[in-house]
């Protein structure tokens, strides 16, 4: 079964996100007095010049192939391409890759690359670079020192595991050849592509190999539309359009990546001006929407929050519970959630498939608020209000009680759970709320990872009826993490869930290459996830990019690209000459 690459991925996310979730905002203030008059620069269209100031790491590496740290990912986006990328639809768009077929039932895959494309150094991009990339990358997988510098998109692929050899036909025509299908593959094959010729000297190709997973002292040298003039470590970074880029023009000439700490700095360097752009904490952004100087763009992030039964013993069993789980997902109010508590800044969605994805079904959204149905289903499935006390009990008389849990130190959990937990209690359930419910004040990072030591001790033994959660989900399309059966000793299948359909669509699923197909298997995953309900899914949390409002075009960011389609930003030219480069 191919689950290593996602779970080893999703790991990782899992205890980052119980830990800190999606994060209330600290109370900053604005960027600057809204009520200040503004020169308003009339927008007469796109037109070329203009800088921008972006943050990055503190500690800066501009080596593609090491970076973890989310800004300066998104910054050499910028500098690097690869094969393909991530679209906003989840679909899988050609960058460098002129185009792609299969063959040997999915053993194979044929590149065609795109010609007359440039390095910034001038020398042509042709096939030996990519397999000098993808040589590199499984050399470093290999070498444990160097596997655990590599960035997270690179250690946890699969693909790359996966490929047998890398032959290049040809100046721009190259094949892959793999020990096994994947459907995943594609979606791994969008790591950063380095010149080999920056690397590759006489016939020791180890020395180039190590030379290329450097960490300092590293050139970078990519084919994207901007270039790196100037790097003053710990300070920031000056890139300048690449004038023979081979796709559009970018209209903005010039970028400065200045180095930050961390992201609360961030935000205090974009409230005073220092930055241009930044990602928002928290969910209260709005307090910036009166601001004139600030322009926000919100998007579906992929942090997936859920309601997870416990289904290796206890009332969610057979067919009873089923129909329980079914009226506890009409019986919570979703949308009083996403209002009350993420101030509206959520996407609803009944399954764990994010809600732009080209995967998901039209049957998505089945289960709306409708407490008369809930109480319905419940006394078909045997349930009775025998003593008129507003709890329903079954023949024997025993009350309907379920146990919640959560992390409650998450802030935004708990108000969640506390507003589930009254929306049951309206239903007829009684509900043990086996969390704090009250704020816990001034909690220090130890306390909290000692909680949550705890907390993931009760989950893991399965002593909870219902626990509210949530997973950063992988772009790649897989849910085998969470529903195979093959997941529930030592993996993320937590709550126990056992169906053998489930584990056959999902292992068709992840031997699924081709898109049509892969949708098929899907549609037929969604349907079964709907009807089944191992998780009530609640929503996926919106995040947003903050920018100054100098800043136009289309501007529509992603998770997997804050920067998204930046070749088509520009700046009016009337601001240019107020824009000044940071120290």
């Amino acid at each position: 079964m191919k689950y290593k690459r996602q779970v080893c991925l999703l790991l990782v996310v899992f205890q980052i996100i119980f830990l800190g979730g999606c994060r209330l905002n600290d109370n900053f203030d604005n960027i600057s007095d809204p009520e200040m008059e503004t020169d308003e620069a009339v927008d007469i269209g796109p037109e070329y010049g203009g800088e921008l100031v972006l943050p990055i790491s503190y500690v800066i590496t501009l080596n593609p192939l090491l970076i973890t740290d989310s800004y300066l990912y998104n910054f050499n986006k910028l500098i690097f391409e690869g094969l393909f990328d991530i679209g906003s639809d989840f679909k899988v768009k050609n960058i460098l890759a002129e185009n792609y077929n299969y063959d040997s039932d999915g053993l194979a895959l044929n590149i065609k690359l795109k010609e007359n494309i440039k390095w910034h150094d001038g020398e042509n991009f042709t096939a030996e670079d990519v397999k000098f990339t993808i040589d590199t990358l499984k050399y470093g997988l290999t070498n444990n020192n160097l596997a655990n510098n590599l960035s997270d998109i690179i250690k946890t692929s699969e693909s790359l595991r996966n490929i047998k050899e890398v032959r290049v036909i040809d100046n721009y025509n190259l094949k892959l050849t793999f020990n096994k299908p994947y459907g995943g593959l594609l979606e791994e094959l969008i790591f950063p592509i380095i010149p080999r010729h920056m690397f590759v000297q006489g016939r020791d190709i180890k020395s180039a190999y190590d030379k290329a997973l450097q960490k300092d002292g590293y050139i970078p040298i990519g084919t994207g539309p901007y270039k790196e003039i100037e790097v003053n470590k710990f300070k920031n970074v000056t890139l300048e359009s690449y004038k023979d880029y081979w796709g559009d023009k970018p209209y903005i000439s010039r970028i400065i990546g200045k180095a930050l700490k961390d992201e609360k700095l961030a935000i205090i360097s974009f409230e005073s001006g220092q930055i241009d752009l930044v990602t928002s904490l928290g969910v209260d952004w709005e307090k910036y929407a009166q601001n004139k100087r600030v322009e926000i763009y919100e998007y579906a992030s992929n942090k997936y929050e859920f309601l997870g039964f416990n289904f290796r013993e206890g009332i969610f069993i057979g067919e009873k519970g089923k129909a329980l789980r079914k009226a506890i997902a009409y019986g919570i109010d979703r949308q009083s959630i996403i209002q009350k508590i993420y101030l509206g800044h959520a996407t609803r969605n009944d399954v764990p498939i994010h809600p732009d994805s080209w995967l998901l079904s039209d049957e998505a959204n089945s289960y709306g608020y409708n407490v008369n149905k809930a109480r319905q289903i419940i006394v078909s499935a045997g349930w009775n209000d025998i003593d008129g006390d507003g709890f329903f009990e079954d023949a024997d008389g025993k009350q309907l009680t379920i146990r919640l849990t959560t992390n409650s130190y998450n802030d935004l959990r708990r108000e969640t759970a506390n507003i589930i937990a009254k929306n049951l209690t309206d239903l007829g359930i009684k509900v043990i709320k086996d969390y704090n419910e009250n704020k816990q004040e001034n909690l220090s990072e130890e306390i909290k990872e000692t909680q949550w030591a705890n907390f993931m001790q009760k989950v893991t033994s399965g002593s909870y009826d219902m626990v509210l959660l949530g997973w950063e989900l992988s772009y790649i399309p897989d849910l085998s993490f969470a529903f195979h059966s093959s997941q529930i000793n030592g993996g993320m299948n937590f709550i126990g869930y056992n169906n053998e359909k489930m584990d056959e669509l999902l292992s068709l699923a992840q031997n699924t290459y081709k898109s049509e197909d892969k949708k098929k298997v899907y549609e037929q995953i969604q349907d079964l996830i709907i009807d089944e309900l191992p998780y009530v899914s609640l929503f996926f949390c919106n995040s947003s990019i903050l920018a100054n409002s100098k800043i136009h075009g289309e501007i529509s960011p992603n998770d997997f690209n804050m920067y998204n389609d930046i070749v088509k930003w520009y700046i009016p030219m009337k601001l240019h000459d107020k824009e000044k480069t940071p120290q």
